[in-house]
């Protein structure tokens, strides 16, 4: 996720399939502003900037929840090089429909799964003909569920429960790096491969919140870290069904740990 062109150019020299443009602002503070998450503010204009650099990556655009504005943000966001649209904040098949409808097939269409609302419908949302892929978002979903860890959606069977119903092309959350985060990025990986997710989106740990291309090189080298996580891809997409339910078992136990480290403090 980024809007700076020569960081989404770096980023797609080292392996990243899609730049990721985030447009949503509304509602978004008064939803997460109490949490460590990042809120971005691109802009349509750096959709352009960015796509005209890339010559492999795609452009995924999240355009805000569905609004009286909405017609307007898909044709800005095509118009400026949007590879793929998202929605986010979905509270009914009709909006997703219209969504669909506006697009028009010029671009790709992804829904994204985070509201309760839309996990309920989330079969009708696939059915749609209009609908290309689809996206898990943890963070609001597990706000709006009252938990208090997003990868407990993993560990209390919402997401598996929600992912066996789908035959179009998924993606889930985020991942941090390899070896690193409250519940390490390969063990995440693994539960991606187990679920059959074709997409995650690279957490801050991959940006380190770098404004500048210099800086994001002084802080971590990406190339390193997309060939490490592509190993544990290659890894699990290779492995038994046991050893990925085995990584499930230490995905599930760090995820006990996380949450209970949080009650601890907060008692």
């Amino acid at each position: 996720m980024t809007n700076k062109p020569d960081i989404a150019l770096y980023a797609e020299r080292c392996g990243v399939d899609r730049i990721f443009i985030d447009l949503e602002i509304l509602g978004k503070v008064e939803r997460q502003g109490h949490l460590d998450t990042v809120i971005s503010r691109h802009s349509f204009e750096d959709i352009k900037a960015v796509s005209s650099v890339l010559s492999r990556s795609e452009v995924l655009v999240r355009i805000n929840p569905f609004n009286s504005e909405t017609s307007w943000e898909i044709e800005q966001a095509i118009k400026n090089g949007a590879s793929i649209i998202m929605l986010p904040m979905i509270r009914n098949v009709i909006e997703v429909a219209k969504v669909g409808e506006l697009i028009a097939g010029r671009v790709r269409f992804m829904p994204l799964i985070e509201t309760v609302a839309s996990l309920e419908k989330i079969s009708e949302i696939e059915a749609l003909n209009s609908v290309d892929e689809l996206h898990l978002g943890l963070n609001d979903l597990h706000i709006e569920m009252n938990l208090r860890f997003m990868f407990e959606l993993f560990t209390n069977g919402v997401v598996e429960r929600a992912v066996r119903k789908l035959r179009k092309p998924f993606g889930i959350g985020g991942v941090s790096k390899a070896n690193e985060g409250l519940v390490k990025g390969s063990v995440v990986i693994g539960e991606h491969i187990r679920l059959g997710s074709t997409g995650v989106i690279l957490a801050r740990a991959f940006h380190e919140k770098s404004q500048t291309l210099e800086e994001l090189k002084s802080k971590l080298d990406l190339d390193f870290e997309l060939n490490e996580m592509d190993k544990y891809v290659r890894y699990f997409r290779t492995s038994e069904n046991q050893v990925l339910l085995e990584n499930q078992d230490k995905l599930n136990e760090s995820v006990r740990v996380v949450v209970a480290s949080m009650l601890e403090r907060n008692n």
